[in-house]
């Protein structure tokens, strides 16, 4: 059952528990749609609006934020007639393969989780018992994950760094499925740029709505101006030089830069640019980069039901797919017609 028609399948999904922001567009955004434009890929882009009850339970938010990932995917230039672009509530199967993967995975190693091990020790370190808080979707997140990625047989699931453990964790669960029920899933690999997959944040972490510390990616210029100059920075003067390896300006410098605007601003930096100049410099970047597709994301937010139509066509192609795969699936557990 594993597919086997010559291309490589590359899938990814944004949560929608908020706006996107520079993180998810340097991360998982860019190099997700730049693949989707290979004749080699077959690509599968999603709205993971499941995994975004984990995170919160506000559903103008959960709505709202459905429309802008959309809306973003579209403007940045994902094409829906040549991917198949769906959202996750759409495709039910999905829960249905989560709870046939919850039974071939082991508590042990959803124990191993990095989200759930932090929420752990974080409750540890306040003083309160070590499961405070914390809730069966966050524990259980790998798994559904797992199963966005198995149910479409995705060679490649462009992530964070930070994701890479859940991408291999899936890896391992397909692995314990088809040694005890036959070949029915590909063994997934991540798809990640080191360099550029983590991006710093505006207190100098990685970028994340779950620190407060993110760039929302289609602010104004006067908006993105102030955005920047919150980035944090050390007391060096204009003139003293600054370790290009150390900064967050650097760093998303080098996000958005060619190879050699990143090699002069790395001198730029030696011969001591100040702060200020520095994030004039990578404020006028970004905004050239980002004023087209901002224009374009403006008018999708508009226009909600021209992004509903493009997500239910969407839907339609990838259930045609997901609905044979469980229907194997099932038969292959033994849930089958008695006769």
């Amino acid at each position: 059952m594993v597919n086997f028609s010559g291309k490589k399948r590359v899938l990814t999904g944004i949560t929608t528990s908020g706006t996107p922001h520079l993180g998810n567009y340097v991360g998982a955004i860019r190099p997700a749609i730049l693949a989707s434009r290979s004749e080699s890929n077959d690509a599968y882009f999603f709205l993971a609006d499941y995994h975004a009850l984990i995170k919160t339970q506000n559903p103008l938010l959960v709505h709202q934020s459905t429309l802008e990932v959309a809306a973003t995917w579209l403007a940045l230039g994902l094409d829906p007639e040549k991917v198949t672009f769906y959202r996750q509530s759409d495709i039910p199967e999905i829960q249905e393969l989560t709870w046939f993967l919850s039974c071939m995975t082991a508590k042990g190693l959803m124990n191993r989780a990095h989200a759930y091990k932090h929420a752990v020790q974080g409750n540890l370190d306040n003083g309160e018992d070590e499961d405070f808080g914390i809730n069966m979707g966050l524990f259980g997140y790998p798994i559904l994950m797992a199963a966005d990625i198995l149910m479409f047989n995705a060679h490649e699931v462009p992530v964070g760094q930070d994701q890479v453990q859940h991408v291999e964790m899936a890896r391992d669960i397909a692995q314990r499925f088809n040694h005890k029920f036959g070949e029915y899933f590909v063994l997934p690999k991540a798809g990640v740029d080191k360099d550029l997959s983590l991006l710093k944040g505006l207190d100098g972490r990685k970028m994340s709505k779950s620190y407060n510390n993110t760039i929302p990616l289609f602010l104004s210029e006067k908006q993105l101006k102030k955005f920047i100059n919150k980035i944090k920075t050390n007391l060096l003067a204009p003139g003293e030089r600054k370790d290009p390896d150390s900064s967050a300006v650097f760093q998303i410098w080098r996000a958005f830069a060619s190879r050699q605007q990143t090699q002069e601003m790395r001198e730029k930096f030696d011969h001591g640019i100040g702060w200020g100049e520095a994030k004039k410099q990578l404020c006028d970047l970004i905004n050239t980069e980002l004023q087209l597709p901002r224009e374009r994301y403006y008018k999708f937010l508009e226009h909600p039901e021209r992004v509903e139509s493009i997500l239910i066509k969407g839907a339609d192609k990838a259930r045609a797919e997901s609905k044979i795969m469980i229907d194997n699936l099932r038969d292959a557990v033994g849930i089958r017609p008695l006769s």
